[in-house]
């Protein structure tokens, strides 16, 4: 075996080779790209013949330069940084930190302890497609709501009659439209009912739109403290900017919505990702992104839970034991994960079972969130591992009858 730990950078990359013994064999630096990339195969040929005898220590698990290590063959292990660091700590008391001794460190963790890390799965080129879409889905959903809670606080600032008037969801279509007809309270208070209802129904409004015209006008019209007219022309052109920063977040989250449906209906693990109760298209292809589609990469339904974070961690110590949420965890597959066993709730009576009865038993509605979809995990796994779609009588049998 050949042990190579890789610092990865921007620019360039670390490497350190190392026999099964422990002895160092080469340590270089290479630039990033093709030229970097082919130095690291010849000098790893140079020392092994078979590419699946290489194993490599990294503190990535994706990249062109991962992608390049797993097509070569190489045993490719991703280690947390925070692994990393305290695995330093193992040879040197003091804190001396090097691109060249990470390498090194990297290279004597896969030599000792790459039995307790995971490899980086061969996920197909479809899924790795899946993932990126809804990462980045995911990431402008984000910027969304920061964009739509910096515009809360604007008009919280000099225009409250606004937030009063069209509620706490100011991303929507309805309520950029109006405020795109009236930023500031003197615009709000001269506008129609007329002007209001063309802008609702150029959103989309259909159902109760009288109703929704008449509060909205009403909220608008309302007396309210008024800022100096200086204040309120600049906080105009605020609310003009953060309007059309928000509608074209719209735009974009429902063009990156229509890529991912389309590219998660084109894998056939998304039948039976369909097939559970509560998961539809972009949290069944977040889940389907973030779980990968290797078929080895979870030996048992347990790895699967860890891996999405749902597993509780057990710490206990002498007389004490406490049983507490996994912190360090893929944050994304967490949030999914959490809104999937939400919506199971209403989708599966044996989801509800279970949820209630996490909740008789004392614990709070998260907890029984988490361990709700905790078991969700576990069944889909099963689905996977059988390449059957869910069946509710066999997710969740019914209790036998008390004696």
């Amino acid at each position: 075996m050949l042990f190579v730990g890789v610092d990865w950078g921007e620019r360039r990359h670390d490497l350190c080779l190392l026999d099964e013994g422990g002895q160092m064999l080469a340590a270089r630096r290479v630039a990033d790209g093709p030229a970097g990339v082919g130095e690291l195969h010849a000098l790893v040929a140079a020392y092994a013949e078979n590419p699946a005898q290489v194993a490599v220590g990294i503190e990535t698990d994706r990249g062109l330069l991962v992608g390049a290590m797993l097509a070569a063959g190489y045993q490719v292990y991703a280690v947390n940084p925070q692994v990393v660091g305290r695995y330093r700590g193992r040879h040197r008391a003091a804190r001396v930190k090097s691109d060249r001794g990470d390498a090194k460190v990297l290279a004597d963790l896969v030599r000792t302890d790459r039995h307790n890390h995971r490899q980086v799965a061969g996920d197909t080129p479809l899924v790795e497609a899946v993932k990126v879409l809804a990462r980045a889905h995911q990431s402008l959903i984000w910027a969304r709501q920061r964009q739509a809670n910096a515009l809360r606080s604007a008009l919280w600032e000099f225009y409250p009659g606004a937030l009063a008037a069209l509620g706490t969801q100011l991303a929507e279509p309805e309520a950029l439209a109006v405020l795109a007809l009236a930023p500031i309270p003197e615009q709000g208070r001269r506008l129609t009912r007329a002007a209001i209802r063309r802008a609702l129904v150029g959103a989309g409004r259909r159902r109760n739109l009288q109703t929704r015209v008449v509060a909205v006008h009403d909220g608008l019209a309302a007396p309210q403290l008024a800022a100096p007219d200086p204040v309120a022309s600049a906080y105009r052109e605020v609310v003009g900017a953060l309007v059309a920063m928000l509608r074209c977040c719209n735009e974009q989250v429902a063009a990156l919505e229509e890529q991912l449906a389309a590219r998660f209906a084109e894998h056939p693990d998304a039948a039976i990702l369909r097939s559970q109760p509560g998961l539809g298209v972009v949290l069944g292809a977040r889940l389907l992104g973030e779980f990968g589609d290797d078929p080895q990469r979870y030996a048992t339904a347990k790895g699967r839970k860890a891996f999405a974070g749902t597993a509780p961690v057990t710490r206990s110590s002498g007389l004490r034991a406490v049983v507490v949420a996994r912190a360090a965890c893929n944050q994304r597959l967490v949030d999914a994960c959490y809104l999937w066993a939400f919506a199971a709730l209403s989708a599966s009576p044996g989801a509800r079972r279970c949820y209630d009865a996490h909740r008789a038993r004392g614990a709070s509605h998260h907890q029984a969130l988490r361990a709700l979809g905790n078991r969700l995990v576990g069944i889909l796994h099963g689905c996977l591992a059988r390449r059957v779609a869910y069946q509710e009588q066999v997710a969740w049998p019914a209790a036998e009858p008390a004696a």
